[in-house]
């Protein structure tokens, strides 16, 4: 009955019942919320639960060793994050948390070779799983909502604009480096925004097939280009750079080495965005559930880990913004979407990855909802005056780039 210790002294909040492998109930919480119910179905699944229960719940639900009977998997996620605190709080568990996170820190360690493998395990998975829960354009980070009840489409074209915004593109003749480029809408949106050349960086072979034949469909592929590339191994010099989702598969071990080649590419008087998911206390070693099945080699990076990282690089933080809540939105909206294809999902794959990606998203839209995720993009430059010094710059930009959205953008 191990799990029956683990729930009874970590479970303070909440309206759960578990069935145990014993087949005796038992309920936990304080009864509050909704009644969610589960069934635990064997002592080893127990055993697991006990000993490292952040990875071995997602697999037990995966391989359904553990069963919802009541209530759905959102709510008793609920749950488990809510309580999460007094997990990490007792001195069982957080010895266990100790010794797995420097065990896990090895695998934040991403030469070339082992971050192209991370990519594709994630990156590479059939284009047409993404068309079921992303907006029209492939964004696969998180949106910028003026107003909760903004549609997905709409969020995500104001991301795009926000970006471009604090990137200043009002100069001719502007060069941008898209670190991280994904299928290359942000990278396209720039170039026809601006009238800039575009070099996008991916190590996805799915996202670099995509990108470029989108380049070519909308007769940009003389000014954009997708390249199959590393960062580390980008040549020559740009004006403008910008980095979507891709810092979190850095490592803690390469930040240096990143803001270096960064400074490297950028211009004497050039501007570069970076758009990261972030922790907004110190630094964690990332759930080691989402570590192995999800985003191998990933770290969600705090500002306190980045910022000492940025100015040994001698860059200088220009503009700082933290969006609280805009990826659990971002969230719930794919999880509702992939959902409602869940159908198509399955005969992509079959049962078992749509349980698997059915709580990844609802297990992050979790953690940025209640816990202590968020999202940082950091403005940086070689020197202060490559920005102007008020930031009204970004609002008039937003303002005046607003009508010329498409209506499908809406």
């Amino acid at each position: 009955m191990l799990a029956k210790l683990l729930f009874g002294l970590v479970a303070k909040q909440g309206n759960l019942t578990v069935t145990h492998a014993d087949g005796k109930s038992h309920s936990y919480g304080d009864g509050r919320g909704p009644k969610v119910s589960i069934r635990i179905k064997d002592w080893m699944t127990e055993l697991k639960l006990f000993i490292n229960p952040k990875l071995a719940l997602g697999e037990a639900y995966v391989d359904e060793r553990l069963t919802l009977e009541k209530g759905n998997l959102y709510d008793f996620l609920e749950i488990c994050v809510r309580n999460v605190k007094n997990f990490e709080g007792h001195p069982f568990w957080s010895k266990v948390e100790w010794l797995a996170s420097h065990l896990r820190f090895l695998r934040t360690i991403n030469p070339v070779g082992r971050a192209r493998r991370n990519v594709a395990h994630h990156y590479d998975l059939k284009a047409e799983l993404y068309d079921l829960f992303l907006d029209e354009d492939k964004q696969y980070s998180c949106a910028y909502f003026r107003h909760p009840d903004q549609s997905l489409e709409a969020a995500q074209s104001d991301k795009k604009r926000h970006l471009a915004a604090k990137l200043l593109l009002d100069k001719p003749g502007l060069s941008i480096l898209d670190i991280g480029s994904g299928w290359g809408g942000l990278g396209l949106y720039l170039a026809r925004t601006s009238n800039a050349e575009l070099t996008g960086l991916t190590l996805s072979t799915e996202q670099h097939r995509l990108s470029n034949a989108r380049a070519a469909a909308m007769g940009l592929a003389d000014k954009v280009r997708f390249l199959l590339q590393d960062y580390r191994l980008c040549k020559g010099t740009f004006d403008r750079i910008v980095s979507v989702g891709m810092f979190e598969h850095v490592g803690p071990k390469h930040y240096r080495q990143y803001f270096r080649r960064a400074r490297a590419l950028l211009k004497d008087d050039g501007v570069m965005v970076l758009h990261s998911i972030g922790s907004s206390v110190p630094a964690a070693p990332t759930n080691p559930w989402i570590t192995k099945y999800i985003f191998p080699g990933g770290h969600v990076p705090s500002l306190s880990e980045v910022i000492p990282a940025i100015e040994k690089e001698r860059l200088v933080v220009t503009d700082l913004e933290v969006l609280h809540l805009h990826y659990a939105e971002t969230l719930r909206h794919w999880r509702e979407r992939f959902n409602a294809q869940r159908e198509k999902a399955r005969k992509l794959y079959d049962e078992r990855f749509c349980r698997m990606w059915d709580f990844y998203l609802a297990i992050c839209e979790l953690g940025f909802r209640f816990n202590d995720l968020m999202v940082f993009q950091v403005q940086l430059a070689k020197t202060p005056e490559a920005v102007p010094w008020r930031r009204d710059y970004i609002y008039d930009w937003e303002r005046r780039e607003a009508p010329k959205r498409s209506q499908a953008a809406e």
